[in-house]
């Protein structure tokens, strides 16, 4: 890197944090979540405005692999961030609402989004059918575990009992689509090497087995104080080593980030698996930015004719009527008044970065092409933003919400809007 490069690189930096920063801080403003705003960042950066003439002067073709660098690292960790934080206390008295919940937000739409699937294929040819098949229908189906317990802190609804069963429902999903997505990217990119890929089950178990014990000790030893920086510096040295493992066996980095993150302990030192969340996000807030501009320049709106309308407002129905009318039938299968199942409803069906990252890997993998790619972005957005305001008018009055029926023995609790 010569000196041009290096001031470029800095330069960069520094403007993709203004700019993803402050629409974040003003998303925040008119009660949205502030990826809505550094997702909107990423998209305006991209080559839809000024027929790319900003894009490619900001970000010419040399700079780009090194921010593609540094975006890799910012998700990895991310990804490691989203499997800590799915709290698996959440689950205790709340398993049958959340299941059943979870299974209507995640087969319904899945279901409606092979539909879709079948509709995309006739603009969109592959030569994996039956992959992209399955990624469609999982890329309308995933709901962002991160974004939504955001929005419940913000709306003072993270320690209610709607906000408990949305963030087990959550997390729950949140594994299911991983998963899944697993599945899809190893038939997809284990071409040539299949016994690779089923390397990751003995890999799980020895995370499982060995390591998930190792760390427990040494967190129940570690007790109540903060860590240390040689600690974070093991726990993210571990993120990383899991990344660059699942990416040798052929699936994608972060894969084993999320699993490392989620073998991390929970019941024991929780004020340092706390200090070990916040300083992720510390880390991330300055690398996700990237991550979205990386996103955003592939996102070419231009040229977006009465098609791309079409076939934007089909993937929009599909995949709101489907998250919301599975999560409602869920919710009330198990018991929960109408209200509140709508508010589930609308809870459960932002999709923030954590889509950006699925479609990421679809691209990556080949499954989508450049426009469809855009069209299911914008529908990313649409769907984070449409969460707040949905949440906004079903609260807008008090709700009595019940306990599951597993804890029927406790007393009722009323929410309001803060």
């Amino acid at each position: 890197m010569d000196s041009h490069q290096a001031a470029l690189l800095l330069f960069d930096l520094a403007f993709i944090l203004v700019l993803a920063h402050g629409l974040g801080h003003l998303a925040s403003r008119i009660g949205q979540p502030p990826v809505v705003g550094e997702i909107l960042a990423g998209v305006l950066l991209g080559p839809t405005l000024f027929d790319g003439a900003v894009s490619d002067m900001l970000f010419p073709d040399h700079i780009r692999p090194l921010l593609g660098a540094m975006a890799d690292v910012g998700v990895t960790l991310f990804m490691f961030g989203v499997g800590l934080e799915v709290e698996r206390q959440a689950l205790r008295g709340r398993g049958r609402t959340a299941v059943a919940t979870g299974i209507g937000s995640t087969a319904v739409p899945f279901v409606m989004g092979i539909g879709l699937a079948y509709f995309l294929l006739r603009t969109h040819e592959t030569d994996q059918k039956a992959a992209f098949i399955v990624f469609i229908g999982l890329s309308v189906s995933v709901t962002a575990f991160p974004v939504l317990a955001r929005i419940l802190t913000d709306r003072g609804l993270a320690r209610t009992t709607i906000g408990g069963i949305a963030l087990a429902t959550a997390a729950l999903v949140d594994v299911v689509a991983w998963a899944a997505l697993a599945g899809v990217q190893a038939s997809v990119g284990s071409e040539g090497r299949p016994w690779q890929v089923a390397l990751v089950i003995p890999f799980a178990m020895v995370l499982v087995l060995f390591v998930r014990p190792w760390l427990r000790r040494w967190m129940t030893a570690h007790g109540g104080r903060p860590a240390t920086s040689w600690w974070l510096a093991l726990v993210l040295i571990g993120a990383l080593l899991c990344g660059a493992a699942t990416e040798a066996m052929g699936m994608h980095y972060i894969f084993g980030a999320f699993l490392f993150g989620l073998i991390v302990p929970s019941e024991c030192g929780p004020a340092l698996r706390a200090d070990m969340m916040q300083h992720t996000r510390h880390v991330t807030a300055i690398l996700l930015p990237v991550y979205f501009v990386v996103a955003g320049l592939k996102v070419d709106l231009r040229g977006f004719g009465w098609a791309e309308s079409a076939e934007l407002a089909v993937i929009l129905l599909v995949a709101v009527a489907g998250k919301f009318g599975g999560t409602y039938l869920g919710a009330r299968t198990a018991g929960l008044p109408g209200r509140p199942a709508t508010a589930l409803a609308a809870l459960m069906n932002t999709r923030g970065l954590t889509e950006l990252v699925i479609l990421g890997v679809g691209l990556q993998a080949g499954l989508l092409d450049g426009r469809l790619y855009s069209l299911l972005v914008v529908m990313a957005l649409v769907t984070t933003a449409m969460t707040g305001p949905l949440l906004t008018r079903t609260f807008a009055k008090p709700v009595v919400v019940p306990e599951p029926p597993a804890d029927r023995r406790r007393p009722r609790r009323s929410v309001t809007t803060p």
